[in-house]
């Protein structure tokens, strides 16, 4: 794990498989070229990587499947990728669900 240039700014975008972040993905790769998205989700209900799979090998981007209150995890990418910003799209959506679990969303919806 880490940044596969040292002259580009790493940044994390949580949750860009989801419909908001998987449309940010391909226009901030495209409109920064001085940037490199390291792209933490858990991969819900919600995300796809489907939805990504124009940039799935662009040079600039790279997914990591994982959970953002993993504490550990996100050292990992901290350190490894020596981020310095954070997009954060990661939420769970569905009002159905969040009734019948609401903990799962206010754990992700920090």
């Amino acid at each position: 794990m880490g940044p596969e240039d040292s002259t580009l700014t790493n940044i994390l975008i949580t949750g860009g498989a989801g419909f908001i972040g998987s449309n940010f993905v391909p226009y901030f790769l495209q409109e920064h070229p001085d940037y490199q998205l390291v792209n933490l989700d858990l991969l819900t209900y919600a995300g796809d990587l489907d939805n990504l799979r124009e940039v799935a090998d662009h040079p600039r981007y790279h997914f990591i499947q994982g959970d953002i209150g993993d504490r550990e995890l996100a050292e990992k990418i901290f350190t490894g990728y020596d981020i310095r910003g954070v997009i954060h799209f990661a939420a769970e959506s569905h009002v159905d669900n969040s009734i019948a679990g609401p903990d799962v969303f206010i754990q992700t919806n920090i």
